[in-house]
């Protein structure tokens, strides 16, 4: 019990982001700014961030500007215009209505109702599902690969093409594995902008297939979680391990996208029965 009530390092790495925004809310709360207080890789910050707290860092900065505008509203004579400079916002209008959105008040009814605020903090989210992380050792992957723009969720036409491609130039002999990787955080870019790859795991010395592009995976240590069971299943495993697994695992991600390797196909066995591990490149 006490164990578990023991902040780790990547609950102090949270609370210290959360009161740094609270100290400095009209300052740069930028990804990457948030990312270097936290002394983390961006590319993998937020998803932590995400996984931990249950909200995102965007809605954490808006949660705590606020909370520091109502207590101004309350314990200083400021004009709302001079408020709203503080927390960041250079048109008192448009901090008006995010003010209003979060306390159902106009900051004016606010400060004439004068009841207090408690200073909001979320609490650090657990997930009752357990699965098995292992720390692998990997080499260096060359990849053959078509790029995917959009919801992950559509990344299948792109491995259409590229299984398309390697039936009809009889490829396969050169093809070790079949992976995906993906580039963005979809809790920070837009659907339509996320990127991702569709891949071929290649045998050494293996030809690019004319129209795919050429990847490199740098070898070294990952954490590996094999996934049973259905594709649509994947986001809750992705949670555990941004959200419990690393934080308890004495280790950081590496500023490298994550990827999925599939052991077997849709084609092949029933959806319950899909395996896929879940790869993150540790630091």
């Amino acid at each position: 019990m006490n164990q578990l009530m023991t902040p780790n390092a990547y609950e102090k790495r949270i609370l210290r982001v959360l009161d740094y925004i609270h100290d400095n809310p009209g300052g740069d709360l930028s990804l990457d700014k948030l990312a270097d207080v936290a002394a983390m890789s961006r590319f993998h910050w937020h998803r932590v961030f995400h996984a931990m707290t249950g909200e995102t860092c965007h809605d954490a900065v808006l949660r705590l500007r606020m909370y520091r505008a109502a207590c101004w509203l309350l314990k200083k004579d400021w004009p709302v215009a001079k408020i709203a400079l503080e927390v960041g916002y250079q048109n008192s209008q448009s901090f008006s209505r995010v003010f209003r959105k979060t306390f159902g008040f106009t900051p004016l009814q606010f400060r004439k109702r004068g009841v207090p605020v408690g200073r909001p903090r979320p609490d650090l989210k657990g997930h009752e599902t357990v699965y098995t992380v292992e720390i692998d050792k990997t080499e260096d992957m060359r990849l053959a690969a078509l790029e995917h723009r959009g919801p992950y969720m559509e990344i299948g036409h792109a491995f259409e093409k590229i299984f398309a491609i390697a039936e009809s130039r009889g490829y396969w002999p050169n093809v070790r594995g079949v992976l995906a990787m993906y580039h963005d955080d979809p809790s920070v870019v837009a659907e339509a902008e996320l990127r991702s790859h569709a891949a071929f795991i290649l045998t050494p010395g293996a030809d690019v297939p004319e129209g795919m592009d050429v990847l490199f995976v740098d070898g070294g240590d990952i954490a590996r979680l094999r996934f049973k069971g259905p594709y649509a299943g994947l986001e809750t495993a992705y949670k555990y391990l941004f959200g419990e697994w690393l934080a308890t695992s004495g280790r950081d991600p590496a500023d490298a996208p994550c990827y999925e390797i599939y052991l077997n196909s849709p084609m092949e066995v029933a959806p319950e029965d899909l395996l896929t591990d879940i790869c993150v490149p540790l630091a």
